[in-house]
């Protein structure tokens, strides 16, 4: 549905304590200058009727006090990033915007319209600049609320996003002295170095891309574990992941989708993001702050049917890649800066065709507690990238739902297969 919205005010909020004079620049990393300038967006829906019963006027004082008490300690959030270098610690503050949307939050959240989504965010994902962070506080006729985020690519990945509202909804409830401080070290480890000749807005799609919400079932995702683990080489080790089994299934949908349009010189590869604080020596806790994500590539076999049997354990082996020795390469930067560098001369060379797959299950995305209860649905907008694949966890935790980002032409024969038919859960979006 078509969501009408009217912001009624914007203010600036400042860090409750100012930042020390130590601590206000803050260098950026090697792979937050490599990172996408884009925005990572959230959407968090909090019913009228919650567990604890508070005003929309309260909320909305409560999180922008907790909003200011925890900038002190994100103090790069409330910055200015400058040339992609480094983030001037400026305590100018973040924006904050209140709208009201004319419409009652079920009617969103039976049908959400990704598209649609894009209001009750701050900003344009693909205007990311100078501002870290955004936020906008929705309220809906019914008294339903959605707080909507947007941290920037350049400063943080989307675990450093989740780590931020974890801190801030403990704040918000009274319980900041149980949150663990930020670590803003990723300079330290990956040290920023002349990326002359690379452009991070390589691959940000503005035009000719439309999202698609599929949503999956215990059921049917059980229904894929077993087949590829039947048929997956994977003897003596462990059963496909949800993840797995549903990258594996929608990658031979998308090529079964688009073979016409297949060419032969071209090459097909499956991409994933992948979280490196734990693979590095020692691991990283999770509120380390930054960009800490690499990307493991698979080529698989072309085709559709059996071909494929074993893809599972290709992309076991492409992520195991990413172990301490590929991170060490890392550090030094200049090896990889050459590799993604050939990389964005294929994908614009039109060589190679990429289908992204990024995840957020088994993130805490439905704890989010700002005092009056945990959200009952958590959701994303449609996001400037064109191939693109977004897991997340449903709200009752054994589902998933896939955010499935293609070209108009190959989005048609895509959500007409009918193999993914018969596996999704019916919507009309």
């Amino acid at each position: 549905m078509k969501l009408e919205i009217e912001v009624i005010f914007k203010e600036v909020i400042k860090p409750s304590s100012p930042t020390p004079d130590h601590l206000r620049h803050y260098q950026l990393s090697f792979l937050d200058q490599i990172s996408p300038p884009t925005y990572n967006p959230l959407l968090l829906f909090y019913p009228a009727d919650g567990d604890v019963k508070i005003n929309n006027t309260e909320k909305t004082n409560q999180l922008k006090q907790s909003l200011s008490e925890v900038l002190s300690l994100y103090y790069p959030l409330a910055g200015r990033i400058k040339d992609n270098l480094f983030v001037e610690c400026s305590d100018e503050g973040i924006p904050f915007f209140q709208a009201e949307v004319r419409c009652r939050l079920p009617q969103v959240i039976e049908n959400p319209a990704p598209g649609e989504l894009s209001k009750l965010i701050p900003f344009a994902l693909d205007d990311a600049e100078e501002l870290p962070l955004g936020i906008q506080y929705n309220i809906f006729e019914c008294g339903g609320i959605v707080v909507g985020l947007c941290i920037s690519h350049k400063i943080g990945d989307a675990l450093s996003l989740l780590t931020f509202v974890k801190s801030w909804a403990a704040t918000s409830r009274g319980e900041a002295d149980q949150i663990m401080r930020p670590e803003f070290i990723s300079a330290t480890l990956f040290p920023p170095i002349n990326i002359s000749g690379f452009k991070p807005a390589t691959g940000i799609a503005k035009e000719d891309v439309v999202t698609k919400r599929f949503v999956f079932s215990s059921s049917s995702i059980e229904l894929l574990k077993e087949k590829y683990s039947a048929s997956g080489g994977l003897e003596n080790q462990r059963p496909p992941s949800r993840v797995e089994a549903l990258s594996v299934f929608i990658w031979c949908r998308f090529m079964a989708a688009t073979k016409v349009e297949s060419r032969p010189e071209r090459i097909y590869s499956m991409v994933h993001a992948v979280n490196l604080r734990s693979r590095m020596e020692p691991p990283l806790p999770e509120y380390s702050f930054g960009n800490y994500y690499r990307i493991a590539f698979t080529i698989p076999s072309a085709g559709t049917g059996e071909e494929n049997h074993n893809l599972v354990r290709q992309i076991r082996d492409s992520i195991g890649k990413l172990d301490k020795e590929y991170v060490e390469k890392l550090q030094k930067g200049s090896e990889h800066l050459d590799f993604i560098k050939e990389q964005a001369a294929g994908f614009l060379k039109g060589e190679v065709v990429y289908l992204n797959f990024t995840s957020l299950c088994r993130f805490p995305l439905y704890e989010a507690d700002f005092g009056w209860g945990k959200p009952v649905w958590v959701g994303s907008p449609s996001l400037t990238f064109k191939n693109l694949v977004v897991f997340m966890d449903t709200a009752s935790g054994d589902g998933v739902e896939a955010l499935v980002h293609l070209q108009e032409e190959d989005m048609v024969k895509f959500q007409e297969d009918e193999e993914l038919i018969q596996l999704i859960v019916p919507t009309s979006c």
